[in-house]
């Protein structure tokens, strides 16, 4: 079965305002399987950007380090099952819950939040851990540290695919609401991140808002909160723009092709904007909140302005 949304977008071009309608078909949502979802909890997900590696956060899995622990399956081809996940490891996952992550376009460095991680700056912090062939094993991981990273809470993280941009939810000073998406910038892969600018009151609400993932080309960012207006206790949301350098729309939620009355949230949007993976109680999982994926046709490319 397959449901049909129609999802205003508002194009704010300097001051002028124009109306523009996307039009997107959803297959019907599959969950990823007993092999990569447990009887506990798998609450999140990111993709690579060749669709080959899965990373994940898995709650009290067997093999585990703590809590929360990051794994990976991979598989050979996109047409191939996910292989049997694999714990990152110690250099990586410790005994705080470690998990959320983002996986850079090369494969490299890999994005993810620590709670109370000893090293950290406050309650939540993003970490990294690098790696230099997607053969070799990860590298003990290091907090990302200041201007990022506060006494407050800094989480949830999306890596933009050129590396320069890094989208995150925090609670700190100035947003509008319990955590607001913000980001940060550098000018290249090796500089040190600028100082984050909250992505603004157009954005964020009042509520929570978190779990940002951004589209290849930098236009859309999908993202989980749990504002007014949704079908249940959280749900995904997007936001759009023109260009990497134009102001958000207004978010839409995706509607009840992917929302429904249980939990849905942490979006993963594929490299090629096909298919976007997510985590959901709802019925017909193996746990409490389960990985799922959903392929998209949009009318226009996800990667590409309208």
């Amino acid at each position: 079965m397959r449901k049909t949304i129609s999802l205003v977008l508002v194009l704010v071009l300097s001051v002028v305002m124009e109306q523009a309608n996307a039009d997107f078909t959803f297959s019907e949502p599959t969950n990823l399987g007993q092999t990569i979802n447990s009887a506990s909890s798998e609450p999140a997900a990111c993709i690579s950007a060749d669709g080959l590696s899965i990373f994940f956060t898995s709650y009290n899995r067997p093999g585990g380090s703590g809590s929360d622990d990051l794994w990976v399956s991979i598989r050979a081809t996109i047409d191939d099952p996910w292989g049997e996940p694999v714990n990152l490891g110690p250099e990586v996952n410790s005994s705080s819950p470690d998990g959320y992550s983002s996986i850079s376009a090369d494969g490299l460095t890999l994005y993810f939040s620590a709670n109370n991680r000893p090293g950290g700056q406050g309650q939540d912090d993003i970490w990294m851990t690098t790696r230099a062939t997607t053969d070799d094993d990860w590298g003990k991981a290091v907090n990302l540290g200041p201007p990022v990273d506060s006494s407050g809470r800094e989480f949830s993280q999306g890596i933009s695919s050129d590396g320069l941009t890094l989208y995150f939810s925090s609670t700190k000073y100035g947003g509008s609401g319990n955590s607001d998406l913000w980001m940060s910038t550098r000018a290249a892969t090796n500089d040190n991140w600028f100082s984050p600018v909250n992505l603004g009151s157009t954005v964020n609400s009042s509520g929570y808002d978190w779990m940002p993932s951004i589209s290849s080309d930098g236009h859309t960012l999908f993202f989980e909160s749990e504002r007014s207006g949704g079908f249940g206790d959280s749900d995904i949301w997007m936001t759009r723009r023109d260009t990497s350098e134009g102001g958000w729309t207004t978010p839409v939620n995706l509607g009840d092709a992917i929302n429904g009355s249980a939990y849905d949230g942490s979006p993963s949007i594929s490299a090629d904007g096909l298919i976007l993976y997510f985590s959901s109680n709802r019925p017909g999982g193996s746990g409490n909140r389960d990985l799922w994926q959903v392929s998209i046709e949009p009318a226009c490319d996800l990667n590409r302005a309208c």
